[in-house]
This record gives C-alpha cells, sequence and structure tokens, in this order.
C-alpha cells in the first residue's frame, strides 16, 4: 500500500515512523521553512528533517493550489495527516482512492479542533486521548477507526501532554490501520452529543488575569507551556510563567508577594507561588532567583489594555 503524509511539528514525527512501518510512505508533504530564533534564520518542520533523514520526498507547498497539484499528482493509495496545519479541500480528499485518515489528539466529539491538548487541560478534563478517523470536509467531524483513552496528570503541560499523545498516536497506527486496510475495521460515526470545539490559541488568551481563580490560573500556566507561554505584565516588563504551584497566603488579587523569598501572585480566590519565571530578555529562572534580583520587591500586575 502506497502512502502520502501531511504533517509538520515534532508531534508528527512517531506517526510518520509508524506510517512507514505499515505503509510504502512515497512523499511527505510539509509547511514551509519558518524563522526561528533571534538570528531569523529559516529552519525546516520536524517532519521535514525526519523525512530528509529517512531518505524520504519532501515537498513543501505554499499555496492551496500548490498542495492540491501535490496531493493529486501523488501515486499513492491513502493519505495519513497529522497536525499538518491547513484544511483539505473536498477534491483533495477525494484525489486519493483510500482517501485520508486522521490522527486527532483528543477522544471526538470532544475537543474538535486547532488546540485538543491544551483545550482539555484548561478545561480541567481527567482524561483525553488519541482518535484515528477518516477525513471528510467538516472540522474533525469524519467517523472514528480506533480510539485510545489516557488519563491527564495534575502537572502534565501542553507540551508534556501533546508529547505522550504523539506516541500513542503511533501506536494506535502501527495496532489499527492494517487490520483497516484489509477492511475489518469499520468507521463508526461520531456521537452527535457531547461536541465541544478547540479553536487555535491566541497569545492575548495565555495573558494572566487577577481575577481568574487559582485554580484555573495554575490550569492556564500548565496549557499554554510551552505556546503561546502564560505571561503577565509587571512594572512595564513582560514575564513568562513556565511553572507554577499552589500557595496558602493570602494575597490581594493582581499583587505578587514575596513569601520566604519566594513570588507569590494572588487571585479572586486564592493564590499561586511562581516556581519558574522568565522576564522578556532573559533565560528562564526559579521565581526565588527572580525575586532575589528583584531585592525581594512585589509589585501589582499592569493592566491590561482597554
Amino acid at each position: 500500500m502506497r502512502s502520502i503524509f501531511l504533517g509538520t511539528p515534532s508531534a508528527a514525527v512517531a506517526s510518520l515512523a509508524a506510517v512507514m512501518d505499515v505503509t510504502d510512505v512515497d512523499l511527505v508533504i510539509t509547511r514551509p521553512d519558518r524563522a526561528r530564533g533571534r538570528s531569523g534564520k529559516p529552519a525546516p518542520p520536524p517532519v521535514k528533517a525526519a523525512a530528509v533523514e529517512w531518505g524520504i520526498e519532501v515537498a513543501q507547498p505554499k499555496s492551496r493550489t500548490e498542495l492540491e497539484q501535490w496531493i493529486s499528482g501523488a501515486d499513492a493509495d491513502i493519505g495519513f495527516v497529522v497536525a499538518y496545519g491547513r484544511i483539505l479541500t473536498a477534491a483533495m480528499l477525494e484525489s486519493l482512492p483510500r482517501g485520508f485518515v486522521n490522527v486527532h489528539f483528543s477522544l471526538l466529539p470532544r475537543w474538535r479542533g486547532a488546540a485538543p491538548v491544551e483545550r482539555a487541560i484548561l478545561a480541567g478534563d481527567e482524561t483525553t486521548g488519541v482518535s484515528l478517523m477518516q477525513l471528510d470536509q467538516g472540522l474533525d467531524t469524519g467517523p472514528v477507526i480506533a480510539a485510545v483513552e489516557t488519563p491527564i496528570a495534575p502537572d502534565e503541560t501542553g507540551g508534556s501532554l501533546t508529547g505522550r499523545l504523539s506516541y500513542l498516536g503511533a501506536m494506535i497506527i502501527d495496532d489499527t490501520i492494517p487490520d483497516y486496510l484489509r477492511g475489518r475495521l469499520e468507521p463508526a460515526s461520531q456521537l452527535r452529543t457531547g461536541v465541544t470545539i478547540a479553536p487555535r490559541l491566541e497569545r492575548s488568551e495565555a495573558r494572566i488575569y487577577p481575577g481568574w481563580t487559582a485554580t484555573y490560573a495554575q490550569r492556564a500556566i500548565r496549557a499554554f507551556n510551552p505556546r503561546p507561554g502564560a505571561w503577565f505584565e509587571m512594572e512595564g516588563v513582560r514575564v513568562r510563567v513556565h511553572a507554577a504551584s499552589p500557595s496558602d497566603e493570602v494575597i490581594d488579587s493582581g499583587v505578587i508577594d514575596s513569601c520566604e523569598g519566594v513570588p507569590v501572585l494572588g487571585f479572586a480566590d486564592g493564590s499561586v507561588q511562581l516556581d519558574t519565571v522568565q522576564p522578556a530578555g532573559k533565560a528562564p529562572m526559579t521565581g526565588a532567583a527572580w525575586m532575589n534580583g528583584r531585592r525581594g520587591a512585589g509589585g501589582r500586575l499592569d493592566p491590561a489594555p482597554s
């Protein structure tokens, strides 16, 4: 069985390896190289780097027209899509005899959309999973071939949970695609109830708001790590928060106070200890080191622009 693979970030690399185990991958399609780091030098997406290392032809279409040309010109039976970053049109979906299969990082129909992992953490979900589905013209609405469930650990971040789900996605490909291609697995339509949407993450929603509850603040800091990164401004300086933990200290909402040398931020109903922070232009550091640099001085979060 000949296939093509569409994917971009590191979370898709394990699935590419799994697809190579069960089909002959003729072509990998990924997004164009992007400028990264302070140098601004273009760097290849992780999927491209892996495909080049493994000797697979790579295409990086810049437009919908180019993408359609690559897909329609592929001599393949089936396509696999994992976090590619672009929606396929009906014409593209109909280009291959067996259509396209997608690895989605949620238990569909919960969290259809671009950011299912982060939205699950934000909502306080106790479990999530990976769904293998046939792509149709809707937003993650296709019939499900197989799914695997997993608990969300209380300390997992958006990044660490995505990494774990990426390997579950590879596992589900290895375990189910051979039977699916032989016609031994019949996809099931998704339930009409329990549908939730996971819209794309916006940097503005990651700004820490004093009116949040302490519980939500901890979830947000975890969910937005590493992207787009939870943050606040104080005295005109943007500070990113990488990790936080519960605190019993009583602090006014929106105020950061030094408690035994560690910064604690007050919220509407409690407070949170800031364990790892990153002031703009500096490397990540412990909250204690940040407080030490400020000579123990706390402060109040700058208000968001109206």
